[in-house]
């Protein structure tokens, strides 16, 4: 199961473009509120059911994590133990982990990035603590997939899908959904 974690506060479009395409791709992914609701607010006003509730899920099942950007959606995530004990799990595990926009923030605090090449919203560089940061729209090194801000969330999504399921599945996808005439 592939989870994806909102707090209040997170970036609408970085959240749901990635699990739309996912989901397109045939890939089984679950939202996860890490509130006591299920029912989560973005950053600009978009409320969005979870699938679960954080104290719902079992980390062992997760194949992967993602974590969408925004403000404060992102230091929401990055307050929130039970998440971030899940996250060492799943790294432990040798499991994928992607995150978005300010989101990254959570791996490099945790000390998760060290030697790892990412990107992040500009001005978030500082929270990629060890990392080395590129600036790219979307990053890939290790066990990681870091996406720059909300212009990424597409190319964010196929890379995480691609690493997943494939890259001729993504190119069939990317060109169903018209994106390769961009």
């Amino acid at each position: 199961m592939i989870y994806s974690f909102l707090a209040d506060g997170f970036e609408e479009v970085e959240a749901l473009t990635p699990i739309d395409i996912l989901r397109r791709a045939g890939v089984e992914v679950e939202t996860v509120s890490i509130t006591e609701n299920q029912v989560v607010q973005g950053a600009h006003g978009v409320y969005v059911l979870a699938d679960r509730i954080l104290p719902a899920i079992d980390f062992d099942d997760a194949e992967m994590i993602i974590l969408p950007g925004g403000l404060p959606g992102s230091t929401n995530l990055d307050a929130c133990e039970e998440l971030k004990q899940g996250i060492q799990q799943v790294y432990d595990a040798g499991k994928p982990l992607a995150a978005i926009c300010a989101a990254p923030m959570v791996y490099g605090h945790m000390g998760l990035l060290k030697g790892i090449k990412a990107t992040c919203y500009p001005g978030c560089e500082s929270n990629l603590e060890g990392a080395t940061y590129t600036g790219a729209l979307v990053e890939q090194d290790g066990q990681f997939i870091t996406g720059k801000g909300p212009a990424a969330a597409f190319e964010f999504g196929y890379a995480i899908a691609e690493k997943l399921v494939g890259k001729e599945k993504v190119q069939a996808l990317r060109d169903g959904m018209i994106y390769s005439e961009l």
